[in-house]
């Protein structure tokens, strides 16, 4: 049996593998949300490309529910073979063990970093029939509404969870939570009125904002992004505190041996560094950023997990 993976443990170095032996059988690509998010844009994006450099064809299987948590499970319980890996994110992998009073998995032992994608900052957005605008109007809007402004999550300890939190701390406003099984189903809502707020990467919003169907107020950032170059950041407006990007990564099931791991990362990158899919992703609003080794993501990942409970204590984040 082989040794499992813990997240920061560092890897041997080993050379990157321009192309794979088939194993004959699917690569299955675990995206932890339903359909219709950014995780599952950047997801099938990436099957697409690693599987001509696998030579392996990659199946995508959306598992959405309890915030990540259904999805990352189906990974963690896997073979160690490196056959089963999973779109894993700032909120649906990190956030998620911080909020969730219990895990069904170990965090460390059972999943094996792979590689960093990249990361995308999370858009503000309200109803278009709303007046408002930017930040200090929804502040005004919040303070003086007779009750709370409902905002739509991923799912408890998503990245839309933990910036809806923000968003109140910040603005000093009463938000509720209401919880969906991924980003598509909150947009629905959203687009049928139903919500006040919704965050979350841009890629899912960019047509609905486009057709005047959703409103953006704000990139929860330090500053703008290239697909919407017109929206103000967060700290432009005076709310440097919203700062809150959703990253995307690869794991792959603990106890995959380290040259395979070397595969899939290798793989990874070179997706990453072709010119059309790097511009499908930018266009998207996702900001590429490659590591050079399977041991730099995980401790990506460590440290990140450190700044994020930071973020959950003071939102005072837990599960509802």
């Amino acid at each position: 049996m082989h040794r499992r993976t813990a997240l920061a443990l560092p890897l041997l170095a080993l050379p990157a593998i321009a192309r794979a032996q088939s194993s004959g059988r699917p690569l299955r690509m675990v995206i932890p949300y339903t359909p219709g998010g950014s995780n599952d844009f950047v997801g099938r994006l990436l099957a697409d490309g690693m599987a001509s450099r696998l030579n392996q064809p990659v199946v995508v299987e959306n598992r959405g529910g309890a915030g990540g948590l259904i999805g990352n499970d189906v990974v963690a319980k896997a073979a160690g073979d490196g056959q089963t890996i999973l779109l894993a994110g700032s909120g649906s992998f990190l956030i998620s063990s911080l909020v969730q009073p219990r895990l069904p998995y170990d965090l460390e032992k059972d999943f094996a970093p792979v590689g960093y994608i990249g990361a995308s900052p999370n858009i503000i957005t309200v109803k278009p029939s709303s007046h408002i605008t930017n930040l200090t109007e929804l502040q005004a809007y919040g303070r003086a509404a007779s009750g709370p402004l409902r905002f739509g999550t991923a799912g408890v300890g998503s990245t839309s969870h933990a910036l809806g939190a923000m968003i109140g701390v910040e603005l000093g406003i009463e938000l509720e939570a209401v919880h969906y099984r991924g980003t598509g189903p909150a947009l629905n809502d959203m687009l049928g009125g139903r919500l006040d707020i919704l965050t979350n990467a841009a890629a899912p919003f960019l047509p609905h904002l486009e057709a005047g169907t959703l409103k953006a107020v704000a990139v929860a950032g330090l500053r703008r992004t290239a697909a919407l170059p017109d929206v103000p950041s967060s700290a432009e407006q005076g709310f440097p505190g919203l700062n809150s990007a959703t990253w995307y990564g690869l794991l792959a099931s603990g106890g995959t041996p380290a040259p395979r791991l070397a595969e899939l990362h290798a793989a990874l990158n070179d997706a990453l560094n072709d010119p059309e899919i790097k511009r499908r992703l930018t266009e998207s609003g996702v900001e590429v950023e490659t590591l050079p080794s399977p041991a730099a993501f995980g401790d990506f990942l460590t440290e990140d997990r450190k700044r994020w409970a930071r973020v959950v204590s003071r939102a005072n984040l837990k599960v509802d």
